[in-house]
């Protein structure tokens, strides 16, 4: 499979670095993982600080790859030991063809924590602490109100299939999150939406694209399906922040 080759190049080049640890998130640990669909959310964990030497290798190492059968989906961050406490912090993260900081945040250290998939090295539970109560409930939170209500706003995304497949199961997920304070995968979030009452064609259409190899719609329907998601969002995410 090209997913496993690119995974082996990979970790052969990320060798030199001397990785405490490799691990898997999002939907190559959980389970829902579509070769050529899903992104390869990846953690690594090298045993020394992340200086400009070493960012600079990690950027050598991604460059590399870059002709690889499904290297744009390969996405990881850095972290180490001594900066592995507090989900604000920011680490160097390889993602959408460049180098940049962003934190690993309450969701994926959750996810770590309860299905997270070790490639190399020692469990997420040795190096990572245990997100605080409350503090994964309060995160889903934020990103609905903070981010994804912004979004809604602006309809040129939401023609876009990337905006749909995410949108909406990120608000199932953190329905279900905020009410039973567990995870879900992208499948599962799927069944979850029409209980919600998000718009059933909408729902059809991710699922078929997804897991059905079904072509994205065009013209008339893509502004329709635009128009539904965001017809069905803007209010739905204000609901939920305010009995939140």
């Amino acid at each position: 499979m090209p997913t496993d080759a690119l995974l082996a190049r990979f970790l052969d080049g990320l060798a030199p670095l001397g990785p405490v640890a490799v691990w898997a998130h999002g939907s190559p640990a959980g389970g829902d993982y579509v070769e050529g669909r899903s992104d390869l959310d990846l953690i690594a964990v090298p045993d020394h600080p992340v200086g400009p030497r070493t960012v600079w290798r990690i950027a050598l190492l991604h460059a590399r790859l870059r002709a690889e059968p499904l290297a744009d989906r390969l996405h990881c961050t850095y972290l180490t030991p001594d900066t592995a406490a507090g989900a604000g912090r920011r680490h160097p993260t390889w993602a959408h063809a460049q180098l940049f900081k962003r934190p690993v945040t309450p969701v994926t250290r959750t996810e770590l924590h309860a299905f997270g998939r070790v490639l190399r090295g020692v469990p997420p539970a040795d190096v990572l602490p245990p997100v605080p109560d409350g503090e994964l409930a309060a995160f889903v939170v934020r990103d609905q109100r903070d981010f994804w209500r912004r979004e809604v706003d602006r309809t040129a995304h939401w023609t876009q299939d990337v905006w749909v497949d995410l949108g909406l199961p990120t608000f199932a997920r953190a329905t279900v999150t905020l009410r039973e304070g567990r995870l879900i995968s992208e499948r599962e979030a799927l069944d979850v939406l029409p209980g919600p009452g998000a718009p059933g064609e909408v729902v059809d259409d991710i699922r078929r694209r997804r897991y059905d190899d079904t072509a994205p719609p065009a013209g008339d329907r893509v502004r329709r399906r635009a128009r539904l998601t965001r017809a069905y969002l803007g209010p739905a995410i204000d609901a939920l922040v305010a009995g939140s």
